[in-house]
């Protein structure tokens, strides 16, 4: 396993203040003994937790020409129909994956294909599993079309904790299926939209693996 570049920042920093609160408490309380033990606990959870969300895990992925691989870890908590009102304005079939905190936050292309459409919303940081999330939190939006002709899209949508979207793909790129697209810092979800009778091979709470479980199967 290793550490995703996206997190290097954030553990320099969490080091920095781990040691600068230890310092301190060493310093300050040093004849207090039971709270600098309670310090070093709750710095070496802190440093754990950390580190773990940003982990890299070596995986063995799933690919498949006319294959959709879930493009997040975590739980299956939408499969349905709706309306799709920013790209295709029609009725969509919406699968969406939630992202807990201890989940891998690294986003993968559940296709391959051509990036037709892709643009970034500002926005609110309502909790994840909040309907309203999909349209007034922060998140992208990105469409890539298989070779067959097929349009999929898919959305990174912030969560109550998520205070930072990333991305690295845009209009007219050639992505390759299960390639890293993005990444969520901390509770999120991604929603992907496909055609109206597609064969789904998800169920509504099924733990799911970014990369290696097939999502569902074009036509």
């Amino acid at each position: 396993m290793t550490i995703h570049k996206e997190g290097y920042t954030t553990i320099a920093l969490s080091v920095l203040f781990i040691f600068i609160l230890n310092a301190f408490i060493d310093y300050r309380y040093a004849d207090i003994t039971w709270l600098k033990w309670l310090i070093y606990i709750l710095s070496f959870a802190l440093f754990i937790i950390v580190l773990q969300f940003f982990r890299n895990p070596s995986r063995t992925f799933t690919n498949g020409e006319n294959l959709v691989i879930c493009p997040a870890d975590g739980k299956v908590v939408v499969i349905e129909e709706t309306e799709e009102g920013e790209y295709f304005k029609d009725k969509r079939l919406q699968v969406s994956i939630f992202m807990s905190p201890v989940n891998v936050h690294i986003n993968r292309n559940p296709i391959s294909g051509v990036v037709k459409f892709f643009k970034y919303h500002p926005g609110k940081y309502l909790a994840a599993w909040n309907p309203k999330s999909s349209t007034e939190n922060e998140r992208t939006t990105v469409v890539v079309e298989h070779k067959n002709g097929t349009p999929v899209l898919f959305r990174q949508i912030a969560g109550a904790l998520a205070r930072r979207i990333v991305w690295y793909v845009k209009e007219g790129d050639q992505v390759e299926q299960t390639k890293e697209f993005g990444f969520i810092k901390f509770g999120s979800r991604v929603d992907i939209f496909l055609p109206v009778g597609t064969k789904v091979n998800l169920e509504l709470n099924q733990i799911v693996k970014g990369g290696i479980t097939v999502l569902a199967e074009l036509s």
